[in-house]
């Protein structure tokens, strides 16, 4: 196991050897391409722009109130 704190990022990284036995110019190398990789992943990461709404959006009405309907047919006196 390795742990290594990069002076730009305030986590520390931790790498956990499983096999073999990693000399410290090879782990360097590990930390440097990941870190390398996680930089522009981030980089490229942006959020979609907002969407304008449509013209069905903007013209939208809202919905109308249910009709009472305990009065019944009584209350037309045509």
């Amino acid at each position: 196991m390795f742990d290594e704190t990069d002076a730009a990022s305030p986590v520390p990284v931790r790498i956990d050897v499983r096999r073999g036995n990693p000399t410290d110019e090879e782990l360097a190398a590990i930390v440097a391409v990941v870190t390398e990789a996680y930089a522009a992943e981030q980089a490229g990461a942006v959020a979609a722009p907002a969407r304008r709404p449509s013209g069905w959006q903007l013209t939208r009405r809202a919905l109308r109130t249910s009709i009472d309907r305990r009065g019944g047919w009584g209350g037309f006196r045509g």
